[in-house]
């Protein structure tokens, strides 16, 4: 039985179409693949569907009953929640508390029991195999930890239809096994599920049915079992993708940064010893929690390292911040891009020159024509789609943002740059770009520490993966050596 229609959609914005009469079907216990670059009308489609947005033409049905004058309000009383990429919770407010914005009843006279309100979270958050207190402020909590809860405050809404928007971006393997375990529950629940995702290997495990949209266009919707990987990617892109991982090898040089025996007692980091040359791309891998971002922060000066020591061309050198890390040449592209990466209100000029404002400012006054060419430059070499260099960067899809961010840091002329996260929810295409561009940096003598929750990625794109556990690291391996299964057993401490 179909659960949702929609039939026949278009939209429109500014004359540009982002639908071109689209329909889609949902059925009871049904996960559906929704794919396609970004651009594709994903966004658009979902927003029709849970009424963020009215369609310009077409209609939506749900269980067979047309539904007019479609709201926000409207969707969550038909049984439509969704979840999204960036988690739309409250800072301030406890895990509790936002669960409960999503699951309970409104009344001007009702009194909150704190008891059941907080079983309930117990309960969701248990449901997902989440250990999270249901006390905790949301704002102590990590990105993952954060999209946990967004999960459980959709299913504490009791919904028939849940969209999943990119649901495991920042979850690891061992959380992302979790997640399909609830999406089959509630596919034997009889709910239908919209799972959007550009981890395309996730598809071929969860999804019944898939359908690709290009340029606003349905592709086509088949069974999961008649499509393969290589066939998805042609279907999104309407071209041969050469590769996803284009990897080659180039010539290494002498040893940029080493850490001996560092760590950082804040973040539990403790006798951290590796190495990153000249030319190399060094995977970092491991579970969230193991410690790669604090590596990371600690490696920038964002949380100084207290012990160890950290080389740089075989000097040691002591980095307490920020600046001191960009004059000794460590660029660092954090894993939350929209948070830290860009300023979204911003023009893409200027966030492509934020790190270097000293060096385009004279007497105290910035030269708006250096900041513009240099920006120029840097949107030309990255490829990013931009419509000018004043445009917002928040009006930019994932990957230019992504790109945006790592030309900001790319102009501090560094000799290592940190990415952490670098392809996190960006489409296929502008995975391979950014890949691309990675090869590049390294083939220009950088040092590049690329750190990644992808095992595909981590194994396809890293001449050495050094594997984190528990604030130190488990092991390093070759190239050749790495298997996933390798990396997985490091990552879990079983050396």
């Amino acid at each position: 039985m179909s659960l949702l229609n929609a039939v026949s959609l278009t939209k429109s914005f500014a004359g540009v179409h982002a639908l071109n009469g689209v329909s889609f079907e949902l059925r009871e216990a049904e996960v559906h693949a929704l794919v396609g670059e970004n651009g594709a009308g994903k966004s658009t489609l979902i927003k029709i569907i849970t009424g963020a947005t009215e369609a310009d033409s077409g209609r939506l049905e749900v269980r067979g009953r047309a539904i007019a004058n479609h709201n926000p309000a409207l969707a969550k009383s038909l049984g439509i929640a969704a979840i999204y990429q960036q988690p739309a919770l409250f800072p301030e407010l406890t895990v509790a508390e936002n669960i409960a914005l999503g699951a309970e009843q409104a009344g001007f006279w009702r009194r909150i029991d704190w008891t059941k309100r907080k079983s309930r979270a117990k309960e969701l958050l248990k449901r997902i195999n989440a250990s999270i207190d249901p006390e905790t402020l949301v704002s102590s909590l990590t990105m993952p930890e954060q999209q946990l809860v967004e999960i459980a405050r959709a299913l504490g809404a009791d919904a028939n239809i849940l969209v999943m928007d990119e649901p495991t971006a920042s979850l690891t393997d061992q959380e992302v096994g979790s997640l399909f375990g609830v999406i089959r529950e509630l596919r034997a629940q009889q709910v239908g599920v919209i799972y959007i995702s550009h981890r395309l290997d996730e598809l071929f495990t969860i999804a019944d049915r898939v359908t690709v949209l290009r340029d606003g266009d349905a592709i086509t919707t088949r069974p999961m079992g008649e499509v393969d990987r290589p066939e998805l990617i042609r279907l999104m892109v309407g071209r041969e993708l050469s590769a996803v991982f284009p990897k080659r090898t180039v010539p290494v040089g002498e040893t940029l940064l080493e850490t001996r025996h560092l760590g950082c007692s804040a973040w539990r980091i403790r006798d951290v010893s590796l190495s990153v040359r000249a030319g190399e791309i060094l995977g970092l891998a491991g579970l969230v929690g193991s410690g790669r971002s604090a590596l990371a922060c600690a490696l920038f000066g964002l949380n100084p390292a207290d012990e160890g020591q950290l080389l740089l061309r075989g000097k040691e050198v002591k980095i307490v911040n920020p600046t001191q890390a960009v004059r000794h040449g460590i660029a660092y592209v954090p894993e939350d891009r929209r948070r830290h990466g860009v300023i979204l209100e911003m023009a893409v000029s200027v966030n492509t020159t934020l790190a270097i404002l000293r060096t385009i400012s004279k007497f105290g006054f910035l030269d708006f024509r250096a900041e513009r060419a240099i920006a120029a430059d840097f949107t030309k070499r990255l490829a990013v789609k931009t419509p000018s260099l004043f445009a917002p960067v928040g009006n930019l899809s994932g990957g230019n943002q992504q790109k945006v961010s790592l030309g900001r840091w790319l102009a501090t002329n560094p000799s290592v740059i940190i990415l952490d996260e670098p392809t996190q929810g960006i489409d296929v295409g502008a995975k391979a770009e950014i890949h691309r561009l990675m090869v590049d940096l390294a083939g220009r003598g950088l040092g590049v520490i690329m750190i990644s929750s992808e095992l595909p990625e981590i194994l396809g794109m890293s001449d050495r993966i050094a594997v984190m556990h528990e604030g130190t690291i488990a092991g390093i391996l070759e190239r050749a050596d790495a298997t996933q299964e390798k990396v997985l057993a490091l990552a879990l401490g079983k050396n």
